[in-house]
């Protein structure tokens, strides 16, 4: 009789291992699965800062060269700065 009360004490506190273990794990898959979702919502909001700040240099780049575009040059091959066609 004894060894049976022995035998079921031993078993209820495996028992009792095992849950705790468990808990343990699914917390830990729980708080795995929250930082994996973080890590994946950083990563995402650093791709569009990049794509962002890409399309804004490439914006600056083209904007330094747009007035050049629709300006005149100061002088014009064959003629004079002030504009005028030179003398011999």
């Amino acid at each position: 009789m004894a060894g049976l009360l022995l035998l079921a004490a031993t078993a209820v506190v495996f028992l009792l291992y095992l849950a705790d273990r468990a808990v343990k794990a699914r917390i830990r898959a729980r708080r795995l699965r929250r930082m994996t979702r973080r890590l994946a919502a950083a990563t995402a909001r650093s791709e569009q800062q990049a794509q962002r700040q890409a399309a804004d240099a490439s914006s600056a780049e083209l904007t330094t060269y747009l007035p050049a575009i629709n300006r005149s040059p100061l002088t014009l091959p064959g003629q004079a700065a002030g504009g005028k066609a030179p003398r011999d």
